[in-house]
């Protein structure tokens, strides 16, 4: 009798882009929809503010140690068994966070759900990669990218709903079905590569101790730095030596090893590099001003939590249309130039935000977050195409778990950069103010004091929105220096004549 789950050898590719696509969309919503839920966690839980926001951290913590192995353990499990493994501990771990009692329980869940939530998203792209024909990359990593991109902002909408109307543990049940038919469905499709060898050498335990200890010191420097002051904490100067050392350490190992963990090699392509530094530039725009906007929105509109994810909507909207747009017109048009044409439209988009008052309403928002959405698509899918052409199929899986990493980190350098000057520019804006305040209208002051307060918090979002333009348009000339692979470009080009 045939087992119903063995892999079938040629999988139609639609069954296999639904399969992986549900476990990428499952695990990047739930990335952010916790955001929303964490006061309401906290009430429920007892917890205060600090203690609540590692419900948040750990995820990250756990997510970001595991992608950089990416391609080691998918090469020792297999891709099949590896992937399905992750959706099994992503799916029972939500079980687990929805059940938690106590705030701490609920952070041990939250790092187990993030070792199987961190993995999901680079093994998704490497799969996505490999089954399309090189001609049809393109159209592969624009359906990668409405999920890698339209998942942060659904996640705040679809959080809000289920807070305002439900409970929390919700935000975390509604992945079970989720991942019980990706999980049967990834047996069922998802098949191993010939090309995958099991790596030589046994497990690096001193290289995975380095690894772990460094990137898990990194992001939680990052992630805690401003709420800390930075350096005027003695955990923060420790872990931030423990990151250091450990990462040169762990650097100077994988280059002497004959069977490294993580093949930093594949480095040695251009176009990777290019690819990876832009992708921190990717990442400082998505996740960075994921975070300032809704603070935003909340802090000086008055926007609820809903109403925040709303307000985000039209911008993924466009972000999935592009994608779609700019799958198709690949096959026409030099991919770095449309790379260019992006970075360019979301540092315009973003200036057009800097000039928002506290009188704006949704229509002043509306329409820069549409443009900043289609500017998305244009930079996402080509850029993402390009770097990893460069990559032969073999050492695909470590690349992607290596890009991941990067743009997840360049999204942790984002908002630590920008949470701290936005105190700090706040600080600046309330003194300037305060020094040239006349009291003609006879207000309060306390009304005098609230009215200084809320024109500083627009000056500082203004001042972010107007820096984070300014750094793409500064980094978008680096785009003239990949190289398109001349497979792909070929392939592309006899499609498009057919």
């Amino acid at each position: 009798m045939s087992n119903p789950f063995r892999a079938r050898a040629n999988a139609p590719i639609a069954l296999i882009t639904i399969t992986v696509m549900l476990g990428l969309i499952m695990a990047i919503i739930d990335a952010t929809i916790v955001n929303v839920a964490l006061n309401d966690i906290a009430g429920n839980l007892g917890a205060s503010i600090d203690e609540v926001a590692w419900v948040a951290t750990g995820y990250i913590l756990a997510s970001v140690v595991v992608m950089p192995l990416n391609g080691w353990l998918t090469a020792y499990l297999g891709r099949k068994n590896f992937y399905a493994g992750c959706l099994a501990i992503f799916t029972i771990s939500s079980l687990l966070c929805g059940t938690a009692h106590s705030i701490w329980q609920l952070v041990f869940y939250r790092v187990i759900q993030g070792f199987g939530g961190g993995a999901l998203q680079p093994t998704a792209q490497a799969i996505l990669f490999e089954s399309y024909p090189p001609a049809k990359r393109g159209v592969a990593m624009a359906i990668f990218g409405l999920g890698a991109m339209v998942g942060p902002a659904v996640g705040p909408t679809l959080g809000g709903y289920l807070i305002d109307n439900y409970t929390w543990p919700l935000i975390f049940y509604i992945n079970i079905p989720i991942g019980i038919v990706a999980f049967l469905m990834t047996l069922m499709f998802i098949p191993n590569p010939h090309f995958l060898e099991k790596p030589k050498g046994g497990v690096d335990w001193v290289g995975l101790g380095l690894l772990t200890a460094g990137l898990a010191s990194l992001q939680y420097v990052l992630e805690r730095g401003q709420h800390d002051d930075w350096f005027q904490s003695d955990t923060i100067w420790t872990l931030t030596i423990v990151a250091v050392v450990a990462l040169t350490w762990f650097i100077y190992k994988t280059l002497r090893d004959r069977h490294p963990l993580v093949d930093i090699n594949v480095f040695r392509f251009r176009t990777f590099t290019i690819g990876n530094i832009i992708g921190i530039v990717l990442g400082f725009g998505l996740f960075g001003t994921s975070l300032i906007l809704p603070l935003f929105f909340q802090t000086v509109l008055g926007f609820t939590a809903f109403q925040t994810g709303m307000a985000l909507l039209p911008g993924a909207i466009a972000t999935a249309i592009s994608m779609l747009m700019v799958g198709a017109l690949m096959r026409f048009i030099d991919s770095r130039a449309m790379v260019i044409f992006g970075m360019l439209l979301f540092g315009l988009s973003t200036w057009w935000m800097g000039g928002l008052t506290q009188d704006a309403g949704y229509w002043n928002i509306f329409w820069p977050r549409v443009w900043q959405g289609l500017a998305l698509g244009f930079m996402f899918v080509p850029l993402t195409t390009v770097t990893l052409g460069a990559v032969p199929k073999e050492e695909l899986a470590g690349a992607t778990g290596v890009s991941a990493l990067i743009r997840q980190l360049g999204g942790s350098f984002g908002i630590a950069i920008l949470t701290t000057l936005l105190a700090r520019q706040a600080a600046i804006a309330w003194s300037e103010l305060a020094s040239g305040v006349t009291n003609a209208h006879g207000y309060s002051v306390g009304t005098l004091t609230g009215l200084v307060a809320q024109q500083a918090a627009v000056n500082s979002y203004d001042y972010l929105f107007r820096l984070s333009a300014i750094i793409f348009f500064v980094s978008a000339p680096l785009v003239i220096f990949m190289r398109p692979s001349r497979r792909a470009a070929a392939a592309a080009a006899a499609l498009a004549a057919e």
